[in-house]
């Protein structure tokens, strides 16, 4: 797995959209540099069983921006299951990795495309600026959450 780039903090941007982005980018990367130099069976580890693992996180986070932006936003019909949060054998830290990248960009080729004020397809009064900002908070909350895992599993700490 090619190392994962030097983190580059955000900065603020005249640009809403690329201020969200920025910071949505961000914090996708504090979860892939948690994962990175893992193998399948560390990548699956949880303290005592409680947490979610880490590939779990990958898995989870790639699900929710499917969710949001090709259900919420797109009207295209998506699924919650717990087994999200404990993927099968079938995945492995390269194919959940990839799987993030790819949707990661799916995300921003959408929110790139689309007004902030665009209306999610739900009828409950939120938009595309909503969608990203609970994004931004989904990954900040599982990047923390993957911190901890990482420094119980094997004492890595940092960005």
């Amino acid at each position: 797995m090619p190392a994962e780039p030097d983190p580059i903090f955000p900065l603020g941007n005249p640009d809403e959209r690329e201020l969200l982005l920025g910071w949505l980018g961000w914090l996708r990367g504090a979860v892939l540099r948690k994962v990175h130099g893992l193998d399948d069976g560390d990548a699956r580890w949880t303290p005592d069983g409680a947490l979610l693992s880490l590939l779990g996180i990958v898995n989870h986070l790639t699900r929710v921006e499917w969710r949001w932006i090709d259900g919420a936003m797109c009207g295209a019909p998506t699924t919650r299951l717990d087994a999200e949060f404990r993927p099968g054998p079938e995945l492995t830290v390269s194919s959940a990795v990839a799987a993030y990248r790819a949707r990661a960009a799916a995300t921003d080729d959408y929110a790139r495309a689309t007004s902030l004020t665009e209306p999610t397809r739900n009828a409950d009064g939120t938009d595309l600026r909503w969608v990203l900002l609970h994004l931004i908070n989904e990954t900040a909350r599982h990047a923390g959450h993957a911190d901890a895992t990482r420094e119980l599993l094997d004492g890595v700490t940092g960005e």
